[in-house]
């Protein structure tokens, strides 16, 4: 008898081609297309059109189909912390939240609980087993898509329990089966930016859960050079939309401060302000094994980073991790996610809370 796997269905091709080759592998497949947000407004939110997509999908590979709604689960467990977070000044990544509390734990326990052994996504990334019996997430063979960042809170219940089809394929190559299967979503465009937000100013889409207030944007003497519109829909190294002009180079964002509410500036696009060496996070997740002071490994401060080469320096008395970098790192943001990587192996992650 034949493993039964539910492959989590976007609409999109990454995820329709994961089905295509598990059934091929002579998997018992299933889909399930997760509805994760409310939105009835067709302009910005497509879960309407995914659908539309992932059930011509399965029809057209003979798989059945299903729709899991998670819409509290994600509003409690994702977006509500995603607020959270940029209250107090910081700027998270919901994505990462998102597979660590929807896919990877709601979806995946529900699906063992109908009775299938296994999850699949559209992931590109990969797992290895070891020896010993435990499991590493390795990155993506297309390392211009790999996603193995957004993967960093993974757990080895969960890499157990996982597959990742496409993930040792190139993107092209992944396009090219979609188009030998004729898939409808074989020209579809891969979906860019916060799901939630769609295609709407990201401005405009928080302001309906956090009221703004104007302020001051002030240089690193604390002169007023400006007016922000809340300090809060600021991070750390932007140059739009700030509106100051003046002569020299242009204006970046090297601080904010949501007490006070104020956003501090600097001119130059590599500032000595926007520069940080050490870089510090809290509630570090390892994958596998944790590491020892003195660990030499590298690690990426924000998706799509060249590996940047790092050694653990310290971990303090409240248990946060201290990294220095061999080079000083640009625009270190609060609230995104430091992913340490040794090779091509993820070792884990931990939130960005200071930098110095």
């Amino acid at each position: 008898m034949s493993m039964r796997v539910i492959v989590g269905m976007s609409g999109g091709v990454d995820s329709a081609v994961s089905a295509v080759l598990l059934a091929q592998q002579g998997y018992e497949v299933e889909a399930v297309f997760m509805k994760n947000w409310q939105d009835d407004d067709q302009k910005f939110c497509t879960a309407a059109q995914d659908y539309a997509d992932v059930r011509a999908v399965c029809e057209q590979i003979d798989i059945p189909y299903f729709t899991y709604n998670f819409e509290k689960e994600y509003w409690e467990h994702v977006f509500q912390l995603f607020l959270d977070a940029f209250q107090k000044g910081y700027t998270p990544n919901p994505d990462i939240l998102c597979n660590q509390e929807i896919k990877f734990n709601f979806f995946l326990k529900k699906a063992l609980k109908s009775g299938a052994e296994k999850i699949a996504t559209g992931h590109y990334a990969q797992i290895a087993a070891n020896p010993d019996g435990s499991f590493d997430l390795l990155k993506g063979a297309d390392t211009n898509k790999d996603q193995s960042y957004f993967l960093c809170r993974l757990t080895q219940a969960m890499l157990a329990r996982t597959i990742f089809p496409i993930g040792h394929l190139a993107k092209s190559k992944v396009r090219r089966i979609a188009t030998e299967q004729n898939l409808k979503v074989k020209d579809k465009k891969d979906s860019t930016g916060i799901c939630f937000v769609g295609e709407r100013d990201f401005r405009d889409f928080l302001k309906q859960f956090i009221p703004a207030t104007a302020g001051d944007i002030i240089d690193l003497n604390g002169k007023k050079v400006g007016t922000h519109t809340g300090s809060m829909y600021y991070t750390i190294g932007q140059r739009k939309g700030l509106n100051i002009g003046g002569p020299g180079e242009p204006w970046f964002v090297c601080d904010k401060d949501v007490k006070a509410n104020t956003i501090t500036v600097c001119q130059g696009e590599n500032h000595p302000a926007l520069l940080k060496k050490t870089v510090i996070t809290e509630g570090f997740h390892f994958i596998n094994k944790p590491i020892t002071v003195g660990f030499v490994g590298a690690a990426k401060i924000r998706y799509r980073q060249t590996d940047q080469a790092c050694t653990l320096r310290e971990i303090d008395s409240v248990g946060n991790y201290h990294f220095e970098f061999t080079e000083p790192q640009r625009a270190v943001t609060l609230g995104q996610e430091l992913v340490l990587y040794t090779g091509d192996i993820c070792l884990g992650g931990g939130m960005i809370v200071g930098s110095d």
